[in-house]
């Protein structure tokens, strides 16, 4: 079975008390970065590697939960 990377953008107003939640969230992320991307926003990128029948909508699914949370959307998905 094939594995695949998903990385999210995970938009916020509190991007740094967020990272921590993040961080320790479950599934646990492969890896987890803010990223500023201008003018003072940031964003947290947030990889998951998992196999490929399991698609990426749970994970996702788990991040939108998070109450600091704006908005989430998929970066990139390819197959390792």
């Amino acid at each position: 079975m094939a594995k695949v990377a998903t990385i999210f953008k995970v938009y916020s107003d509190q991007s740094d008390a967020l990272l921590q939640k993040v961080k320790t969230m479950e599934p646990k992320p492969t890896s987890v970065q803010l990223e500023d991307i201008g003018f003072g926003i940031k964003v947290i990128k947030v990889m998951f590697v998992h196999e490929d029948q399991a698609g990426s909508t749970s994970y996702e699914e788990a991040l939108r939960k998070l109450p600091e949370v704006k908005d989430v959307e998929v970066d990139e998905e390819s197959l390792l």
